[in-house]
């Protein structure tokens, strides 16, 4: 059983989420204002969040984006009228793992929040992962370059140990779907692109070949020498 914070100001809509999650046995509250509900997801530790793109008090990307930049790593799937791939692009860039636009199935809603509970909560088999001037801390979470620490989101810090632990293999999209979202199709909104360019931006350094190699019709490869 886990506890979800669902922001939502709109009574049908919060109804619909908060009835599908109850189903699936969670613990479920919900707060309709953007800035209550930022003070509560600060102040208490929610298993993940369901967030509503706009809201009253404090707008979606704003409140995601405060929440990790009080290092608060809950997963968070945004869910948005705004079916532009700019604004899901925004969405996951502030600091969402994941992006669904209304209108929605409520149950393909619970599908996705037991995908991010699910890889939130799974344990890895070894602490540290070392590649070239990489060193990754599966405990403490941390990632450092040449020893200068990089702050990374929690869907990039997935997708970084998942691409080191298949060092100079190739990996193939829907590899990464499934082993990083947890999904065997491809939800649209550009997830991979999004996610590998917010890692090279991060990794790789000046002068020197990226990180992670794109293998024209086959996928990636993470080459850190």
């Amino acid at each position: 059983m886990s506890h979800i914070l669902v922001i939502e100001d709109d009574k049908e809509t919060a109804g619909e989420i908060t009835a599908a999650l109850q189903a699936d046995d969670h613990v479920v509250t919900h707060i309709p204002d953007g800035a209550l509900a930022l003070e509560q997801a600060l102040r208490e530790p929610f298993d993940a969040i369901t967030l509503d793109r706009m809201l009253p008090g404090v707008d979606g990307l704003t409140l995601i984006s405060r929440l990790r930049a009080h290092n608060v790593h809950v997963p968070v799937l945004m869910i948005s009228a705004m079916s532009d791939v700019d604004e899901r692009i925004a969405g996951l860039r502030a600091g969402g793992d994941d992006y669904l636009v209304k209108p929605f199935a409520p149950s393909e809603m619970a599908a996705r929040v037991a995908v991010l509970l699910r890889r939130h909560q799974q344990p890895s088999p070894s602490a540290i992962l070392r590649a070239g001037a990489i060193e990754v801390d599966l405990i403490a979470r941390t990632v450092q370059v040449d020893g200068n620490t990089v702050r990374l989101l929690h869907m990039e810090f997935r997708l970084l140990e998942f691409l080191m632990r298949h060092q100079g293999t190739i990996v193939s999209r829907r590899m990464i779907f499934e082993q990083v979202w947890g999904y065997h199709f491809d939800p649209g909104a550009n997830l991979i692109n999004v996610h590998i360019a917010r890692l090279r931006k991060k990794l790789d350094r000046p002068g020197q070949p990226s990180v992670i190699a794109t293998v024209k019709g086959e996928g990636y490869r993470f080459d850190a020498v």
